[in-house]
């Protein structure tokens, strides 16, 4: 029992490490390509199908010529997702007229309780415009690792089965209109500060 007690705490903390590197690797990035367009060493972003919140297949290439705001989340979630989606809703209130050039996105790391209506019934909470997309397991897993988010199912101790939370990256994407990658916004950030990077990028 100790062994395995062992084996388990092992295995928690490299799961940790490796959250935690991949968090120091896409905020580091962040610092030079939000301010500077610079490009990353590792492409981030790519091809998705998924489904949407009205049930409807969409791709990547449907949100082409707006500047997308992507967060990767679950609904479950309760209190990262709601709070980030949440500062994406102020930003685009802020912007006012300037926020029809951009797409909020939220996309799911739990499509097992994530269905289309449950999608669609959350992000009706935040703003008229937000899109929920969610699919099957290995359509989010491909989505997810186009954009090199992390995400696990949480070890359960206690509780029912399907109580279970989600362990993921927390950041916020913006992919420019041709759909390549611009830079993210670090958990936390404020939405002025997303308000005051949009707009000067909407302007030029």
């Amino acid at each position: 029992m100790k062994a395995r007690l062992i084996r388990i705490a092992a295995a928690s903390v490299l799961a940790i490490a490796v959250s935690a590197g991949i968090a120091w690797w896409q905020v580091r990035n962040a610092a030079t390509t939000v301010e500077s367009g610079a490009k990353t060493a590792v492409p981030i972003g790519g091809p998705f199908t998924l489904t949407d919140n009205r049930g409807r297949s969409v791709t990547d290439a449907d949100f082409r010529g707006k500047y997308m705001l992507i967060y990767f989340g679950y609904t479950y979630c309760p209190d990262v997702c709601p709070t980030e989606l949440g500062v994406m809703t102020q930003a685009l209130d802020q912007l006012g007229p300037k926020a029809e050039r951009v797409q909020p996105v939220f996309i799911t790391v739990d499509p097992d309780r994530d269905t289309v209506a449950h999608m669609n019934d959350y992000v009706g909470l935040f703003h008229p415009r937000l899109v929920g997309l969610t699919g099957t397991a290995e359509q989010v897993r491909e989505a997810a690792r186009a954009y090199r988010v992390y995400y696990a199912k949480a070890p359960q101790k206690d509780g029912k089965p399907e109580d279970y939370l989600m362990d993921h990256s927390s950041f916020i994407y913006l992919m420019g209109p041709d759909g390549k990658f611009v830079g993210v916004y670090p958990g936390g950030t404020a939405a002025d500060k997303i308000v005051q990077d949009l707009s000067g990028r909407i302007a030029g």
